[in-house]
């Protein structure tokens, strides 16, 4: 299998960076968007802040999002075993008592 990587490149508060990889390029592009608006809006609020502490803020957002869609997966996921279960009960209480009558 050929290797298609590609390089892209995006600016990221205000800078320059090739970005080789196999995603699709809008999507490398949506991502570095995304980052350099994190960026931008830790920026506004933190305007003394040097570009490294800005980037190590932004990254601790975007973890923290992270985090939190997951948790969120983990609890739907646990929900929908549990009302699973709930139905396979209700399922196993009420299929003997049809198969009788």
């Amino acid at each position: 299998m050929e290797d298609k990587k590609q390089t892209v490149t995006v600016n990221i508060f205000g800078e320059e960076y090739p970005i080789k990889g196999n995603a699709d390029s809008e999507y490398i592009l949506k991502v570095a968007s995304y980052l350099d608006g994190k960026m931008r809006e830790i920026s506004e609020r933190n305007a003394n802040k040097s570009p490294t502490k800005i980037a190590i803020l932004a990254a601790l957002n975007i973890t923290d999002e992270l985090f939190q869609a997951q948790s969120v997966t983990s609890r739907e996921i646990k929900d929908l075993e549990e009302k699973t279960k709930t139905l396979i009960d209700w399922l196993d209480e009420k299929l003997p008592e049809e198969s009788m009558t």
